[in-house]
Formats: structure tokens, sequence, C-alpha cells
């Protein structure tokens, strides 16, 4: 390896690099910086030599100009070993660069301002600096390219120690850099296809993702599998979530925690729900978190064993003590009480999550695999109100089956579709999910809410195909039934609901889930 004797430093973010520079310069590394950067570190007492000076060229077209010169450019991508552009350097009196320290015009920044004009945009797309950092990260192998104000420390320690940056952090500095120029003009091709009018799907979708952790396995064992976040997209949600307590969050875990958050999230007042793969087996709502938690409990306290809480109120002292009575995987709320906390710790392997609450606006886009692509959809964040709704029977609902209804709604919404949810007194009392036919999940529902059923209420998340479902709701006791409509056969179905009393609400909206 050979010693490093010059660095050149131009930096947007200049968090450090005054400590940085001088560091580099008490190892005897000659510093080259450009006009803002070089102010700074001359200020700070710092030896520089001003790009202009070794361009023989001054910066030009407000700076749009200044570092895009062969004494630039080839003393960064010279190969040191190579003879004849050894002899070019000679030649052109070309001296070698070492380092580069770059990071690029706050391109995400400007964009993020609510007054930015597209002018303003357009002045913030660096091209100096992405070739410099290009250009680095092509000849890792002699140059070490910064672009991460975290790293200076770590390059620091192996240059006291060596006098070098070692191979293997050239690479991983080279592969830092192509990600932060490719980030760049991601954001920059983003924001143009905004300028165009592409709305939420553009051309060509760019997403960058950073890894949270790696997981243990998969679904299932014999799969790795890892967890990453959107980098660039609004802290929120579980890739956000801290986690307090427990052992780490599995594959399945996570999917189920998002599964909770979401249906406790849909409702106003203190709800509860708990997950088993992704499907409610209990949801409840009540005047208090404890009344709302022991409600999604009840609803199906075999199926709860080994499953997911979400609450959308902190956890207090009385939810805590129920939750403590059975072995759960996991809990997501909004927050913790010290007296919760310290019941709740008891359990070593509960994991314990803290997330401000989903809202409409903070729910990003639905995103499925499929081989060889993605599909990308809105997130399904339609609340149906009742004055929007239309009841087509002979008999409305009553206040209290009106309140059941839009609580069923809510509810059958987040289970898998073919769904049919049976309710009442706010509170769940049967499940069909991810059935064949719709009559096979309403038989699911119906028999696990067993005599439950009478006085209750049924949420269908799609329309009635025929009348079948109808008639096995009768039987069972149901008095109302809120379902999108839209079948060809909806009229047997008004039919049969009006022939046994039944109240039925159509709202025009599907909620498939897949």
């Amino acid at each position: 390896m050979m010693k490093m004797k010059r660095a050149l430093i131009s930096v947007s973010d200049k968090t450090g690099i005054v400590e940085f520079a001088k560091k580099l310069h008490a190892l005897g590394i000659g510093i080259v910086s450009t006009g803002g950067t070089m102010k700074v570190l001359r200020e700070a007492g710092i030896p520089v030599t001003y790009v202009s000076d070794v361009t023989g060229f001054p910066e030009i077209m407000d700076g749009r100009v200044k570092t895009l010169n062969p004494y630039i450019h080839g003393g960064i991508l010279a190969i040191r070993d190579n003879e004849q552009h050894k002899a070019q350097m000679r030649q052109h009196g070309i001296q070698g660069i070492d380092m580069v320290v770059v990071n690029l015009y706050p391109f995400r920044q400007t964009i993020a301002k609510p007054d930015v004009t597209l002018h303003d945009a357009v002045e913030n797309i660096d091209i100096g600096g992405p070739a410099m950092v290009r250009a680095a990260a092509k000849n890792f192998r002699y140059v070490a390219v910064v672009v991460n104000p975290g790293r200076y420390e770590q390059i620091l320690q192996e240059l006291g120690g060596q006098g070098e940056v070692s191979p293997r952090t050239r690479m991983l500095l080279a592969r830092e850099a192509f990600q932060h120029t490719a980030e760049y003009d991601a954001a920059i091709s983003g924001y143009l296809s905004g300028q165009l009018g592409e709305g939420i799907f553009p051309a060509t979708l760019h997403k960058i993702w950073e890894k949270v952790q790696d997981l243990r396995y998969g679904e299932n064992p014999h799969q790795q599998a890892a967890f990453y976040r959107d980098k660039y997209a609004p802290a929120h949600g579980i890739a956000y979530a801290k986690q307090l307590h427990g052992k780490e969050l599995s594959f399945n875990n996570i999917v189920d925690v998002e599964a909770a958050y979401a249906i406790a999230a849909e409702f106003e007042q203190p709800a509860a729900a708990i997950i088993k793969h992704t499907n409610p087996c209990g949801t409840g709502t009540g005047a208090s978190l404890d009344e709302a938690y022991a409600k999604a409990y009840e609803a199906d306290s075999v199926s709860a064993y080994g499953g997911i809480v979400g609450l959308n109120r902190p956890v207090d002292l009385a939810v805590a003590e129920k939750i403590g009575e059975i072995f759960l995987e996991a809990v997501i709320a909004p927050g913790y009480e010290p007296e919760a906390m310290q019941v709740l710790t008891r359990k070593k392997n509960i994991r314990l999550l803290e997330a401000p609450l989903l809202t409409g606006s903070s729910r990003m886009m639905d995103i499925k695999r499929v081989s060889g692509g993605i599909l990308l959809q809105e997130t399904d964040r339609y609340d149906a109100v009742q004055n929007e709704m239309k009841v087509v029977t002979k008999r409305c609902p009553t206040p209290d089956e009106w309140e059941q209804l839009l609580f069923a709604w809510k509810v059958v919404k987040h289970v898998k579709s073919n769904a049919i949810v049976i309710a009442g007194n706010n509170q769940t009392f049967g499940v069909g999910a991810g059935q064949m036919n719709r009559v096979g999940a309403a038989a699911i529902a119906l028999e696990q809410a067993g005599e439950k059923a009478r006085g209750a209420v049924l949420a269908s998340d799609a329309f009635f195909p025929f009348q079948d479902t109808v008639n096995a709701a009768a039987k069972a006791g149901v008095t109302a039934i809120i379902q999108p409509g839209g079948s060809v056969r909806d009229e047997e179905s008004i039919q049969a609901a009006d022939e046994q009393g039944i109240a039925m609400v159509f709202t025009g909206v599907r909620h498939f889930k897949h």
C-alpha cells in the first residue's frame, strides 16, 4: 500500500469536516478544496490549496464548473502502477489525489421545502460532486472516497495506524459512494416525474430500502430473511417501532404486528385486536382499554394463545395484568405506563413495541411481490360512513345495529378474503377468513359465534353472489348485514333478507384483502 499524500475535500454537509481536515493535515496529507469548503477550512487555520490553483482555471458559471477538469479527474482516476498512466501524469503535470471527501448538494432537503421552485431544485442538482465520487469509487484500488461523515473516525484510525486505508475499507467506501449517487439520482428522477404529472405511479419506480436487521429466518426455518425499511419515507410505522423488551422479532411476528396495529388504529375509542396468522381472532372496543382488551380476548380465547396484540392507547396496569395471564408473542401500543412495564417485563420473552398510531395520512403505498415484478397500490384507507351507505331492505337497522355494523365493517376490512365477521356489543363473535367461497366463510364465522350470533350483525368484505349467506345468517339469528352490494343477484339477497326480517346495508365499497 502507498502512503496517502493528497486529499480533495468538497462537502455540502460540513459535519465534523474541520476536525477531520485538521487531523489529515497533522498526518502530512495535503488538502485541495473548493470555494465554500475552502473558506470554512481556512477560517479554522488549516492550510488548503484552492482547486482553481490546481486546474489553472477559475470557478465559473456560478460554480457549475469548477472540478470538471483533467487535473482533478486525472489525479483521481490514474492507475498508480500503470506505467503509461504515470508517464502521462508526469507529461501533463498531474498530481495524484489519494482521497476524495465529497457529499452532494442538498437536493432532497431542497425539494422538501413547501415553497421550493423548479429553479431552486435544478440549481441543487450536483454535477461535479457525483463525477468526482464516481471517479474515486471506480478507482478504489488506489483512492479512498468518503461520502459519509460517520466514516471520518474510522478513516483516521486506519491512517494513524498504517498511513493508509485498507483495501477492504476502500471497497466498502466505494460501495457506499455508488449507493450515495444512486440515491441522489433516484431523488432527482422522482422529483422530475412529479413535475411531469406522473402522479404516484411514475414510469420508473425508484425505492431505497435500508436494512433494519437480519432475521433468524423467514416464514419457515429453512428460509433466510432480513427486515428493510423505506429509507426516505416518513419515520413512522412498524419499521420505526421501538422495541422496549423481549426476544428479537421474527419474520412472522413483524407481519402480524403490522396487522394488529392496523386494526387498532381504525378506531377512535379504546380498541384492541389480537392477531393470529395476519387475521384477527378477536377485536373489541370499550370505554377503557381494559374493557376493549377483555372483549378481544374473550372473542376467541383459544386462538388468542400465542397471538400478537395491537392497542390504540398506552398500556396501563389493568391491561398489563390481563395480558400477563396468557402467553402472547408481542404487544404493540403507543406507549406503556411504568407500572405496566413492571408487570409485562416479568415475562422474559414477550416482545413489547412502542410506535405512534398509524393514521390515514401516514399509511404508505402497498407493495406486493410477484415473479419478475411488483404490484403497487394505494393502501386501503377508505372509511365509509353511515350517511354514505344505503339501506336496501324494508327494515332499517336500529341505532344499536348501526353501531355494530360500523364496528364489524372496520374489522372485516382487515380479514383475508373471502371474509365474514359476526359482531355484537363492539366485539367480534366469529371470523371466517380466507375461504374459497363466501358461504364457507360465513359457516365458519357463524359456527364460532354459536349462540352469540342471535341478535348479532354480519359483515362481508364483498357482495353475495347468491342468497345462501343471507339464509345461513338468518338461521343463526343474525339481525343485520353490511356488505358492498353490486352483485347481479342483489335482489335475491335483498328479498331473502326482507322475508326473514333482516336489515341490510350496502356500502358500495369492497374490501378484498389478498
